[in-house]
Order: structure tokens, then sequence, then C-alpha cells
């Protein structure tokens, strides 16, 4: 079988940015260690156990503790070499075989090989983590060899390659999978280690460097340190008291003072902002369940004022999910639901709802608090009685329990676009938390998994006008999303997820 096999430039670059923290020092051979890196975190990691993880925010300490099978790429479409350094899917794409590095132990000295891959693998298939609906299509992996890994897709995949370079690629020490510790002690491969009698679970994460990491001279800093924020203000204060090299911002008001506070604010609009219309099938909330009401939701909403009052400006307004350098996207869908109060009333009453409802809507110390007070006066101006509930730190765990219909949230505009619908869109996806299915969109999903060239756009095109004037979601605007960085520090942004890798994130020369 012929495999893949990455360039000999991008095989080095994989080695040196894997190892951590280490992607471009600017430096060659034995690179000087830069003491430690601190960095400030929004969310705590749910667990360590890697066939539970999520990923997202939370991507940063499992690319500390554990290797992935492949590398993800800054632009968010590519993957690179890494623990496979060589790949190929047969005809129709549902045998991937990959060549595994064979000088590689996790740090309690089991060797990985590719029956540790395999099992890996399965895990995370059969694991409760939130990503794992991304590889709903694994049938089976096995070991051929002991470097040589072989993966079964019930059907082809157009997203696998990137799904093994995120949480589903990740590799635990077979020896770590019953140990009762498991979820606080993770026992990977990775260029750190969690040092568990420094860390304090919920706060704070201290990573010592890997003695035994397989490319040491990739890591470019003798410790890590992850804290977590659970309001701007703290964030901020840490910021303004020099205790952080870099952090993710969640709350764009904070960024003029962490740019007087010396900071770079590097910026992406990766995510898009709005209200997610999760229960279109009405099972907790029957309101929901009728697309009058959801369209009346969309109308409802002025997006120019919450561009301009939540994200300060900082954005582009938006009424789509996929990402204008998609084929699926069309400028025009931004004016589907242009504000109009009087129309989303009418919309209501031909629903059913003349006097409005009551909705609730769960609340979280991450979220900008300037944007409650306007939702609640703008869906109230229509006939939508809103409450909040703050659920704390639970907002993501409450949400996949499907606690709650409708929710503010932030979520990722994937550039890979079968990323995009399995994360967002399909019955099985992460963020279709109720699972709803419809046979238009069911139908456009099958024709797009396996479609290529002007087919595969019209479908998707066609995709994402029906998604828009079905109003699975109320999107607003497409925030900037800030990584900032202090003057000895430097990031390459992530176009493929919210957090930078963490190898992207390098001292300056």
């Amino acid at each position: 079988m012929r495999f893949k096999k990455a360039a000999v430039a991008a095989t080095i670059a994989a080695g040196l940015a894997l190892a951590g923290c280490g992607g471009s020092s600017g430096t060659s051979g034995a690179a000087k260690s830069s003491p430690s890196l601190v960095v400030g975190n929004i969310i705590p990691p749910a667990t360590f156990e890697a066939r539970n993880i999520n990923w997202g925010n939370q991507s940063v300490y499992f690319q500390a503790v554990y290797d992935s099978l492949l590398k993800p790429s800054p632009n968010g479409k590519d993957v690179e070499a890494n623990l496979a350094t060589e790949w190929n899917y047969n005809a129709d794409k549902t045998v991937l075989t990959m060549k595994l590095r064979d000088d590689v132990t996790f740090t309690d000295g089991t060797a990985f090989t590719a029956d540790v891959a395999a099992k890996n693998l399965l895990r995370f298939r059969d694991g409760t983590s939130p990503q794992k609906s991304k590889i709903v299509d694994l049938a089976d992996a096995t070991a051929k060899d002991k470097s040589t890994l072989e993966i079964k897709l019930k059907q082809a995949n157009p997203a696998f390659l990137i799904y093994l370079a995120q949480a589903a690629g990740m590799q635990e020490s077979p020896a770590a999978f019953d140990k009762s510790d498991v979820q606080t002690n993770p026992v990977g491969s990775g260029p750190y280690i969690l040092n568990t009698g420094s860390s304090v679970v919920g706060t704070s994460y201290k990573f010592d460097k890997n003695p035994k990491y397989w490319n040491p001279d990739a890591v470019k800093y003798d410790s890590l340190t992850i804290n977590v924020y659970n309001d701007s203000t703290s964030l901020l204060n840490a910021l303004r008291g020099k205790q952080l090299d870099a952090s993710a911002i969640n709350d764009v008001s904070i960024i003029p003072q962490v740019k007087a506070a010396g900071f770079t604010d590097n910026g992406s609009n990766l995510n898009f902002a709005g209200l997610m219309l999760f229960d279109r099938a009405g099972q907790s909330n029957p309101a929901l369940g009728k697309v009058e009401v959801r369209q009346a939701i969309n109308y409802a909403v002025d997006r120019d004022a919450f561009l301009k009052a939540v994200g300060l400006g900082f954005g582009e307004v938006t009424g789509q999910v996929f990402r204008e350098d998609s084929p699926a996207y069309d400028k025009s869908l931004n004016d589907t639901y242009k504000f109009d109060p009087a129309k989303a009333k009418d919309l209501l009453a031909k629903a059913g709802y003349p006097n409005g409802f009551d909705l609730t809507i769960p609340t979280s110390p991450g979220f900008p608090k300037q944007m409650w007070p306007l939702l609640q006066q703008q869906l109230g101006d229509v006939g939508i009685k809103v409450s909040y509930t703050d659920v704390g730190q639970n907002i993501i765990a409450d949400l996949q329990a499907k606690k709650y219909g409708v929710s503010y949230f932030t979520l990722q505009r994937d550039a890979n676009e079968w990323q995009l619908i399995s994360n967002l869109l399909a019955p099985t996806a992460t963020w279709n938390t109720f699972k709803y299915q419809d046979s238009t969109v069911d139908a456009l999903v099958s024709k797009i998994r396996t479609a290529e060239g002007a087919d595969r756009d019209s479908a998707l095109k066609e995709l994402n006008k029906y998604v828009v004037d079905q109003a699975w979601f109320a999107p607003w605007y497409t925030p900037t999303n800030f990584f900032v960085t202090n003057a000895k520090t430097k990031v390459e942004l992530n176009q493929g997820n919210a957090w930078p890798n963490l190898w992207n994130i390098t001292p300056k020369a």
C-alpha cells in the first residue's frame, strides 16, 4: 500500500512544534529553555481521562500531557505528521492505514505501539466525551504490526484526519486506563507532566517538562502553568499584575485595559455568537418546536445593537454559521432576519403564542454581563418573557445534558465544512444537543459526505440556506476572539480551534 508521506520540512516542523510550546523559536539545535510559561484560561478541564476529554478552550491542558496521532495545522484545515508519520486511505476512503513512530514511550515507561493507538481510539469512541460524535463513523481499529495501525470506517468521513489531530487522537498509557486516579493524573507521552502536588483542581494546573520526551530540543519552557479565571475582573487583575505571559480573553470589554497593561491583542473571527436554539422539536419548551417561534426570536434581536453593546464593535454582524471563505456562505442570508419586532409578534401569534411565552436561559460567569438586560428587554418587547439561571462553570455540562433549550453561546465556525456539520448540524453533532433530526438536512448531509466540486458546493449552499430559513440558530455576530501576549511571548493563532496550539505559543527571540 502506498502511503502519504509528510514532506521532510513538514516532518521536521512537526517534531519541533509538537513539543508543547516551541513551534518556532528562531533557534536551531539544542534550544535554550525559558524558565516558565504562565497562561490564563476561562475554564478548567472537566477530566484528564483521555477517552472523555473535551476540546476548544480545554485543548491546552491535553496538548501539554498527551501526543495526538496527527498534528493540527494553524489554518484549521490541514494536518501534519506526529505520532503517525505516514498515512493513506483505500479507494472509497473507508480504510485508513497509518505508520506510527516506534521510539515513543509514555511517562510510566509503557511503549507506544499501534495496539495502544487502536485501544485509545476505540475507548474514545465508546467513552463519554462531548467530542465522541465526531468519530461516530469509526467501525474498528486494529494493529497490523507494532507500528502499523489500520482504521476501518462505516462510511467516508471528510474530516476524520482532523479529528485524529484533536481530542479523538490523544494517546494515553494503557497502564492508566483502569487506575482510580485516571481523571486527575494523566499519563501520556506529551512534552509535560501534570504536577498534581502543585496543582489546585479547578483553579491552577502546574506542568513540569517531561525529562524523557522523545523530542527534548523542542520544549521551550521548563514548566507550564495554566490558571483559571471565573470572571473577567480577576483575569484583568492578573494581567495588570504581570502574573501571566498570555491568556485567552472571553470578555472584550477589558481589551483596552489589557492593552494599556502592555499586552498585544492578537485577534481572529473564528466563532459566531448568539442564541443557540437547541430544542428544535420543543421537548423542553413546546414553543421552540415551532419554526415561526424560532424565526420570531431572530427578528426580535437587533444584531447591530448586540455587536455594539456586547461585542463593543469587535466583529461583524452575521446571520449564518458558515465562514465567509466557505462555498456554503451566502452574504444575502445575513439579511434574512432584519430587526423587526412587529414581524416577530406576528409570527408568535401565527404559532399560537399571541401573548408570548416564558423562556429560561442559563448564564455563566464567563459570559459578557452587559448582554443580559439587553436580551431580556428585546425579547420581552415581543412578548417572550426571559428569566435567567446562573449555572456557574457547569454551562457546557448542562447544555450537553439538554437542561436548556436555548442558550447564549459562542460556537466555532470550522474551516472544514464537514467538521462544522459534524459539530453543529448532523443528528449526532456535538452541539445538536437535543439530537434533532430533519429529513432535508439528513439528505443534504449525506450528499455532502461524498460529493466533490460543484455538486458539493451546491449542496453546502442549500444546506446553509435551509438551516437559516428553519432558524436553527439566532446568530448575532462573529466576535473577534482575542489571545493576548506579553512582550516576551508570541503566538500563531489557530483557525481551527478557540485556543492556539500549545506549541504555537513561544518565547520571542
